[in-house]
């Protein structure tokens, strides 16, 4: 697992796509944080960091996919999967490997983002009046989203031969994940509230409140397992 994990996180390393997404996610986030009116923090008249958190995961409904389509997808066809199938790797080290890989780097991509954690710290009145115990579960939380985003990524750069369909594949299933459970939710007269549940943004919201409950990182990472599982099962069917 740990080679999968070193050579598929180098070869982030080594190609433009690392640089385009953390730099394309930064300045996007950094615009509407600062720059843009509509969700500036500087004319909220409040030290929070509500902007990166409620805008991050619709920036990563695009460009985590856009990481992981190649994951499975280009090694098809480079012809190269059918070797690393070859060799003595179970297909869980080849999952987790490239799994671990493609979070490192959109974790990598978050971490800078602690510097707008900083001056708003100190651009509140008095300096540090911000909700420190709320910004560290939204860490959390988009954390644990990230995870389950890169997980339907990678089934969709599974089940797919193209790396232009499993991008819109798994664009369109993390939509579905985040809101759209939401939306069906507010359709249903009844039983609308356990239908939010089955969604992230559900999960997700109550994070942001720095609340850590254990059924909200539960959830996540159930059901990040589940998505996991699929791609193992889809790979280890040979069907390519």
């Amino acid at each position: 697992m740990m080679q999968v994990l070193a050579k598929e996180f180098s070869s982030f390393l080594n190609s433009l796509i690392a640089y385009i997404v953390i730099g394309f996610f930064l300045t996007g986030i950094g615009l509407l944080m600062w720059v843009f009116p509509e969700t500036s923090v500087l004319d909220y008249g409040f030290a929070d960091l509500d902007t990166l958190f409620s805008m991050g995961p619709y920036v990563f409904i695009f460009l985590i996919p856009a990481i992981t389509m190649r994951s499975f997808a280009e090694e098809r066809k480079m012809g190269t999967l059918e070797l690393l199938l070859t060799k003595p790797l179970r297909d869980w080290d080849l999952v987790i490997g490239k799994f671990m890989a493609a979070f490192a780097l959109v974790f990598l991509s978050l971490v800078p983002t602690l510097i707008y954690y900083y001056s708003v710290y100190q651009l509140g009145s008095p300096p540090g009046n911000i909700d420190s115990a709320g910004v560290a579960g939204s860490y959390i939380g988009i954390a644990l989203l990230a995870m389950v985003f890169c997980a339907i990524g990678l089934l969709a750069s599974a089940v797919t031969h193209n790396q232009i369909i499993s991008f819109i594949l798994a664009a369109f299933l993390c939509f579905i994940f985040y809101i759209g459970f939401d939306s069906l939710a507010a359709l249903l007269e009844r039983g609308g509230l356990l239908v939010k549940q089955f969604g992230i943004l559900y999960h997700y919201e109550s994070l942001s409140k720095g609340l850590i409950d254990s059924r909200d990182v539960i959830y996540f990472l159930s059901v990040t397992f589940f998505l996991l599982l699929a791609t193992k099962v889809t790979i280890s069917s040979r069907q390519w």
